[in-house]
This record gives structure tokens, C-alpha cells and sequence, in this order.
């Protein structure tokens, strides 16, 4: 017999799985723990390749290093530099293509266990910045 728990489990599962933008949730060391199908598509890597594996699998090189700063300190602080509001910046596609995706982030905190992680929600955003070359505010 199912419980109203286990339904409420499988709803949410069912929602972040069918979700039409990327959700990638990360451990505190920024291991990738949950991959929905729309990041497969983002970023051309399965669930079975991504899971597990650090974000640096969709960060362009010369990003990392400045995303794993804002990351340790949102770790540390419980929040994030964008506190929840969409920025634009650069991704990385398993084929090596750069792409632009608009993504905003959250730290997700537990009560008794404090910081989980952080969860990340993307869309692409290629075309925009083809029609918008001079815009300000992405992250490079």
C-alpha cells in the first residue's frame, strides 16, 4: 500500500523528472546527485553519465575557478551571490560547444542537516545572446 508520503515522493519525482527547464541538484562538494531529462538535453550528457560526477562537466574551464569560489561561500553563508534571480552565463555541452543559458540557483537547507547543496535551474539561451551580442550582465 502506498503512503501519502511515498505518493508526495513520487509527485515530486515525477515533476522534476517532466520539468521543460534543467534541474541539477549538487552535493556540498558540488557533486552532481540529481540530473533531470531536460539537463540531458542542455547539456547532452544522460543521468547514468552526469550523476556522480563534479559540475565542472558543464562549466567552461575558464569559469571554474570563479564559480567554485561563489559556490564555496554560498556553502558556507546559505545563500547565493544571486540570491534566486536568473543570470545569464556560459555552459558547457558534452560535445564541447560552449552555450548560453539563463539559470538561476538556490542553496537547499535542511532543518536538522543543515546545507544540502544547492540547486540549479537552466534554460538555453544561445539564441538570445546571438540576437543580443553586446549585452551586459553574462557571466564570461
Amino acid at each position: 500500500m502506498t503512503t501519502r508520503v511515498e505518493s508526495y515522493e513520487k509527485l515530486c519525482a515525477a515533476i522534476v523528472q517532466q520539468c521543460a527547464d534543467a534541474m541539477i541538484f549538487a552535493d556540498r562538494d558540488g557533486r552532481i546527485r540529481l540530473w533531470n531529462d531536460a539537463a540531458e538535453r542542455l547539456f547532452g550528457y544522460a543521468a547514468e553519465q552526469a550523476v556522480g560526477q563534479s559540475l565542472d562537466i558543464v562549466i567552461p574551464e575558464h569559469l571554474r575557478a570563479r564559480h567554485w569560489a561563489g559556490y564555496r561561500m554560498a556553502m558556507e553563508s546559505g545563500t547565493t551571490e544571486h540570491s534566486g534571480r536568473p543570470m545569464l552565463t556560459k555552459g558547457l555541452h558534452r560535445s564541447g560547444a560552449t552555450l548560453y543559458a539563463e539559470m538561476s540557483s538556490a542553496v537547499v537547507r535542511e532543518p536538522r542537516r543543515g546545507t544540502l547543496g544547492s540547486i540549479a535551474v537552466a534554460r538555453e539561451a544561445s539564441s538570445w545572446q546571438r540576437a543580443h551580442p553586446r549585452a551586459s550582465g553574462v557571466a564570461h
